[in-house]
């Protein structure tokens, strides 16, 4: 088996996005960002952060779409947000989020997007299970260590762990357990249509 041979069957890529046109891929961005908003749809009111699936779609991305172009689409979705379309937690879009205290865990979007695409790019993902689940787990943790930190500056410590923090980790742990599943499912899908 050849060095390039096995860096293929290696890396994660279960929807060929590295093979894809440009036009393809822009399809994709947008494909990302309206799942993004419906995911930021699926919530449970708390104060002052609510609970949403936003990050599970946010790693699912990066996984998926692999560091540059899961981040690239991240960022779209955080622009469409900033220019007033109603694509984050609540239907809230515009300037607002970005000054309030969910800015940290706005912040922290791209870049744990990105951390779990360049991890499941080096086989983070897909049979991996544990890798995975550690992937998303560890994006999910610095998502609430930035968050949690913005909040810290904003209210205090204390109050920043347990309004932006605690409340969030056992909700990290499941849809990081949801996101390696899905990723193995996919994975398995993925090598069964590369046989058809």
């Amino acid at each position: 088996m050849s060095l390039l041979h096995h860096h293929e069957e290696a890396t994660f890529d279960p929807l060929r996005l590295a093979q894809r046109s440009l036009v393809v891929k822009a399809a994709f961005v947008l494909a990302g960002t309206l799942a993004l908003a419906l995911a930021s749809q699926i919530s449970v009111p708390m104060v002052p952060v609510p609970i949403t699936m936003q990050t599970f779609a946010i790693t699912m991305i990066g996984a998926l779409y692999g560091w540059r172009l899961g981040a690239i689409t991240i960022l779209a979705w955080l622009g469409e947000a900033m220019v007033g379309f109603p694509v984050l937690a609540g239907g809230a879009g515009g300037i607002a989020p970005f000054m309030g205290p969910t800015v940290g865990y706005l912040v922290s979007f791209p870049i744990i997007g990105a951390l779990v695409g360049w991890l499941a790019e080096r086989g983070w993902s897909g049979d991996r299970v544990v890798r995975s689940f550690l992937a998303h787990l560890s994006a999910n943790i610095l998502c609430l260590a930035i968050g949690g930190a913005w909040l810290a500056a904003l209210i205090g410590a204390e109050k920043g762990w347990l309004l932006g923090v605690a409340p969030f980790i056992l909700g990290a742990v499941l849809k990081s357990a949801l996101a390696a599943a899905v990723l193995k499912t996919a994975q398995v899908y993925s090598g069964k249509a590369k046989l058809n």
